[in-house]
């Protein structure tokens, strides 16, 4: 849905006062619990919560402290059953952030049916529907939710729409959401266009900073990218910046960066320096001097293996890999994560694994590791030269710059299902297992830099006795999710 003949033309530009009055009076009338909103009311809720609850605050503070928190996803269908999952979250996971999944009617914007999603849920005594409907239930009722733990809480929407959803969570006590224009309107949907998306998380922007002016200072997150595929650490940057850029447009100070693990230790380490840095570039350039941007690194985000023991090595290895790289926090997962939605207890089991890595990992740094250094010099410049073109299509406007990117290919998202972006990029393991691009479309990239890529890929097809083709890239997708005996069987067994 296009943007209303009223609403302001697409720009990086704060939307004006009278203007987001409006579009959240419009907002709020479009499902009964929009009523129960009452900003005033919620800003002295937030105000009255204890700092250990307020997610702004506990980022700013484990930055500081050079800590990495822990935090998981999940969402149920009742009110019910999400309150037993965020207390053992809170207590059986030792969970720093608790999170708040939406299901995807929810996300969708489909009331009605996430309504029906409730009714069978109770009836059948268990969750039939994938995630928790925040906006049906309310503000009211779901601020009991954060009564019921001790730690801050976050809502994790997975939505190019989260309009109402962000009112309500908000009003309700969560000092976090997770979401950005670009990444989710690229990672989620096909028809959904790459104007609309960010006109949506900049009205969630504005929100969170109409928050701010009243004294709150809630924790906004850009969400890295969910496609369940590889995504070149360049390309997750380059789209983090632009993100983190239009949200310091509408007000937010407090914005964090994901980035999901690519599972090389040194490129992972890289990723999250690099990522830190160019923001903090990219936002001082444009007269952003007081943004903090803290990153914080995804368990693996692609397909994951059936056995439980090579999930619990995932698990692990994945807050090894966010201890290491100086991350503010991770983002974890269980043992169940190639069956489905995970039960509270293999979730708190997944948070545990995560933190007991993230205690044995903690003091380790690879700052002056040549193989770093390296890697964060290529990582440099791999991605300016994208960020540079967007910015220079938009005539220094994020916004504007991204969609004729995208629309261009100078910015690509590899296996994108959106049918705005050309998804003509191609990422493939290469020799020594670092996420390289073996196609890099239309996106600009220096020859040198193109050089260094093709001639560790093409290693790695020839150690593997394989063509140089699309397939390292396919076969990148899918390689963690083999079985054991496939990625490292015995070398010497009888033919």
């Amino acid at each position: 849905m296009d943007a209303t003949p009223d609403e302001q033309p697409l720009s990086a530009a704060e939307i004006p006062a009278d203007e987001f009055e409006r579009m959240r009076a419009e907002t709020l009338a479009r499902w009964p619990t929009g009523a129960e909103v009452d900003l005033d009311e919620a800003v002295a809720f937030h105000k009255s919560l204890s700092p250990q609850k307020q997610l702004g605050w506990v980022m700013r503070q484990a930055a500081a402290e050079g800590r990495c928190l822990t935090q998981p996803r999940g969402g149920f269908g009742t009110h019910e059953l999400q309150m037993e999952l965020m207390q053992a979250l809170d207590k059986d996971g030792m969970a720093d952030i608790v999170p708040t999944t939406t299901d995807s009617y929810t996300r969708n914007e489909q009331w009605t049916q996430a309504q029906v999603g409730i009714e069978e849920s109770k009836k059948e005594g268990r969750s039939m529907l994938n995630g928790y409907p925040m906006v049906n239930y309310g503000p009211k009722k779901t601020r009991k939710l954060i009564e019921a733990i001790n730690k801050p809480a976050i809502v994790l929407s997975g939505t190019s729409f989260p309009r109402l959803t962000c009112e309500v969570g908000f009003a309700a006590g969560y000092s976090g959401y997770l979401g950005s224009g670009i990444a989710y309107t690229t990672s989620y949907t096909k028809n959904t266009s790459i104007a609309e998306g960010i006109r949506n998380y900049q009205y969630l922007d504005r929100l969170a900073a109409l928050y701010q002016e009243h004294g709150v200072e809630l924790h906004r997150r850009q969400p890295g990218f969910l496609t369940g595929t590889n995504v070149p650490p360049c390309i997750a940057i380059a789209v983090g910046v632009l993100d983190a850029l239009l949200a310091a447009g509408q007000g937010v100070r407090n914005y964090g960066l994901e980035l999901a693990q690519t599972l090389h230790l040194i490129q992972d380490a890289a990723a999250i320096k690099v990522c830190g840095e160019l923001a903090q570039e990219y936002l001082a350039a444009a007269g952003f001097k007081d943004m903090f941007t803290p990153v914080t690194s995804l368990h693996w985000m692609g397909a994951w293996p059936q056995d439980e023991a090579q999930s619990q090595a995932l698990v692990s290895y994945g807050g090894t890999l966010a201890a290491i790289g100086g991350a503010v926090s991770v983002t974890t997962k269980s043992t169940h994560e190639s069956y489905g939605i995970p039960t509270p207890k293999a979730n708190a089991e997944g948070l545990r694994t995560t933190r007991m890595a993230v205690y044995l990992a903690r003091h380790i740094r690879l700052d002056d590791l040549p193989e770093f250094k390296a890697e964060v010099d290529l990582l440099q410049r791999e991605t300016r030269p994208i960020i540079d073109k967007v910015l220079e299509m938009g005539d220094g406007d994020a916004a504007l710059g991204a969609v004729k990117a995208l629309e261009a290919g100078a910015l690509d998202i590899p296996w994108s299902p959106n049918r705005f972006v050309k998804s003509r990029v191609m990422p493939a393991r290469d020799i020594d297992g670092y996420l390289r691009i073996y196609d890099p479309g239309d996106m600009p990239f220096a020859k040198d830099v193109a050089a260094v890529h093709e001639e560790r890929l093409k290693k790695r097809a020839e150690a593997e006795n394989v063509p140089y083709d699309h397939n390292l890239a396919v076969k990148s997708v899918y390689e963690i999710s083999e079985p054991l005996d496939k990625l490292l069987p015995f070398p010497w067994a009888a033919e």
